[in-house]
């Protein structure tokens, strides 16, 4: 081996070593892996090119020129998941705390300019405490060069991001525009200023965990998609979350073998109480009609009036978003429209079909919804329905009331297909509420309110509390048992495989965001 030769080989046993022996055994005992590690866990074997092993900064502040690592702490290439092609880049906290300099930033944007020209996914797994510090502006520049690329990609190819560790300040804008974020519990957060920051301008006194963890964000705010359990837990997740998707918005998700059998589930004529009022979960609905053992819930503890998710119908990718009658009577609010309007828009730009599963009373009320936007929220969930082109289905298993029975697919906003179950009720409102409007003065002069009041709600229950009147109107296309339910949705799908819409030619729609 000649000297050149062992140079190179040198200088690779340097970027493999990252921040040095002692710092990747302190990112070990807090329970977290190395940036190469987690690479290696994600990709198939052998699998991984690695670009950019050898780059290193360029600062000679504060001391900088005499501290250089090959890599400048993140590992960025790309590889194959199950054998797609996927880019990645894994920061290395190992070296400056994974902090992201002029050419840190340089490495990632070069990946994800490939990812853009050869429609694939991309994949960033964060671990890093921000902008560097000794760098100044050019390192914000960075996190810009960045940012600006998250929204060239969006809609394009899916982008997944998931937080290994700290992500804070400006850096946490880059997984705010993907697609899914991860956390992992305890090891990871996010926020936009610290908990020092809180307590001087606010005097509010909180950890890193409570204001910023996987379960805050997780179940208050939204932004994470999935809190996991560990690091190997969140990289399962993320392989399981690309399975549902394509490389990019021009192709179809993959699809798996599947044999027609006896499609019948008997279970679902079971499902339904046959008191009204009562609750039910309406996963078990999505686990009788689904694939077994496909469901990939999204947001789980988000909303949960509402549930969102990805499965599989005789093989294919599903999205599916279900109103849930087990939390809050399935009623939907700001959040659940929120979270409902994000991942219908990410079906759409990934041709993933979507299945409505609908058991809806209508909006919540209050002062609190109203004066928080419920108006322009709500639209979200009405806007991302009627801009969606990808097979819509939706099923009516109980109510629809209101405006909700509008922006939850229904025929009059584009859903191709429209299914009810015998308990459907649709009507505007429920018997109880429509009766004391409608019968009010009648009522009053009534011998016996309390009979007559029974007497018409029973009245306009039989008339409108049922299917039958919009079936009549061809604004529902077939009134079916539960248990047809799986066999008609996957001759109905097959039916719409092919489906195109010419939207009028614009620049992109205004959103009520």
């Amino acid at each position: 081996m000649n000297k050149k030769t062992q140079l190179l080989h040198k200088k690779q046993e340097q970027a493999l070593l990252g921040g040095g022996q002692a710092r990747i055994e302190s990112q070990h005992n807090k329970g977290k892996l190395t940036a190469r590690e987690r690479l290696h866990f994600l990709l198939d074997e052998g699998s991984f090119e690695e670009i950019g092993m050898l780059v290193i900064h360029r600062s000679i502040d504060f001391g900088m020129e005499k501290e250089h690592y090959p890599g400048d702490g993140v590992v960025t290439g790309y590889g194959t998941i199950n054998g797609r092609l996927v880019y990645v880049f894994s920061q290395d906290f190992t070296v400056f705390g994974g902090s992201l300099s002029e050419t840190h930033a340089e490495k990632i944007c070069k990946i994800m300019d490939l990812a853009l020209k050869n429609g694939a996914p991309l994949i960033g797994l964060n671990d890093s405490g921000g902008a560097r510090i000794q760098e100044g502006v050019v390192s914000l520049g960075g996190y810009a060069d960045i940012f600006y690329r998250n929204t060239m990609a969006s809609g394009l190819v899916p982008q997944i991001s998931a937080i290994m560790g700290p992500c804070a300040g400006g850096a946490v804008y880059s997984p705010a525009i993907t697609d899914f974020v991860l956390m992992v519990e305890n090891t990871s957060y996010m926020f936009v200023t610290g908990p020092n920051v809180v307590k001087t301008v606010t005097h509010e006194i909180v950890s890193s965990e409570e204001l910023g963890g996987a379960a805050t964000h997780a179940s208050k705010s939204g932004v994470t998609h999935f809190a996991c359990t560990n690091e190997l837990d969140a990289i399962h997740h993320v392989k399981k979350l690309l399975s549902f998707m394509p490389q990019n918005c021009e192709e179809l998700a993959p699809a798996l073998s599947y044999e027609s059998k006896d499609e019948l589930r008997p279970k679902l004529d079971e499902l339904i109480p046959e008191n009204t009022t009562q609750p039910y979960d309406i996963r078990e609905v999505i686990s009788e009609i689904t694939d077994e053992g496909s469901f990939l819930e999204v947001h789980k503890d988000y909303a949960e009036n509402i549930v969102v998710g990805f499965a599989r119908l005789a093989g294919r990718s599903l999205g599916i978003v279900a109103n849930q009658p087990a939390f809050l009577a399935g009623v939907l609010d700001i959040k659940s429209s929120v979270k409902g309007a994000r991942f219908v828009r990410f079906c759409d730009s990934f041709n993933i079909p979507l299945l409505v599963l609908e058991d809806v009373p209508g909006f919540l009320p209050g002062t609190d919804q109203e004066w928080n936007a419920i108006i322009s929220n709500g639209a979200k969930l009405l806007y991302a329905f009627c801009e969606a082109t990808v097979p819509r289905i939706t099923v009516i298993t109980r109510k629809a009331y209101g405006g909700a029975y509008d922006v939850m697919n229904s025929k009059h906003i584009g859903a191709d297909m429209n299914y009810a179950w015998p308990s459907a009720e649709i009507a505007v409102m429920g018997a109880k509420g429509a009766a004391e409007i409608i019968f009010k003065k009648e009522n009053s002069s009534a011998e016996d309110p309390n009979a007559r009041w029974i007497e018409k709600e029973k009245e306009y229950s039989d008339l409108f509390a049922n299917p039958y009147r919009a079936a009549e109107r061809g604004f529902i296309d077939e009134v079916i048992e539960p248990s047809q339910t799986r066999k008609k949705l996957i001759k109905a799908f097959k039916m719409l495989e092919n489906k195109v819409v010419n939207n009028p030619r614009k620049k992109h729609g205004n959103i009520p965001l």
